[in-house]
């Protein structure tokens, strides 16, 4: 049980580390994006150096609803026309019910003064948040980077960016 401990003990860590959280944000539900944009702010607020890396599913978040890119193939056309074009077309995992739930959360956050997507992302930015958007699922889903959201804090990056962020962090979640 003592090896155990001291071989687990090594994600353990102190010094600068300790005020950082590295996230990859993966799904592109609207639960789950709420989750991981309520984490991120929160650990932003508490003074923690956030960084997420948006990849697959998630990335259709990030685009922005009015913008649009030329010179797309017939893929990238199909995956832009399939998928949600922004923070405010995605739907629940559970219990959509063809939009009627996802209609509900939202009239329920709005009751209640939660933020909604969009708002949690405009205070990420504010707050000083990194979204790092994995360019290999940019390019497997057709997106380019004039289609995205304008954030202060967004780069188009790699894997490696993430895996540096994270081995910095105190905190790696994956959502």
């Amino acid at each position: 049980l003592s090896t155990m401990a001291e071989n687990t003990n090594t994600t353990v860590s102190t010094g600068p580390e300790t005020e950082q959280i590295s996230m990859v944000v993966f799904s592109g539900d609207l639960d789950k994006l709420l989750a991981a944009m309520i984490i991120a702010t929160g650990a932003a607020a508490y003074d923690m150096k956030v960084n997420l890396f948006f990849t697959f599913w998630a990335t259709a978040a990030l685009r922005a609803p009015s913008k649009k890119a030329a010179g797309k193939d017939f893929m990238s056309k199909m995956f832009g026309w399939m998928l949600p074009k922004g923070a405010e077309k995605v739907a629940l995992s559970k219990m959509n019910m063809g939009g009627m739930g996802t209609a509900m959360i939202k009239g329920i956050m709005k009751k209640h003064k939660v933020a909604s997507l969009p708002e949690l992302l405009k205070l990420a930015g504010e707050l000083g948040v990194n979204i790092n958007v994995c360019e290999m699922s940019m390019n497997l889903m057709g997106f380019k980077k004039e289609e995205l959201i304008d954030y202060p804090n967004m780069k188009i990056c790699g894997v490696a960016t993430f895996l540096s962020d994270a081995s910095e962090s105190k905190i790696q979640l994956f959502i």
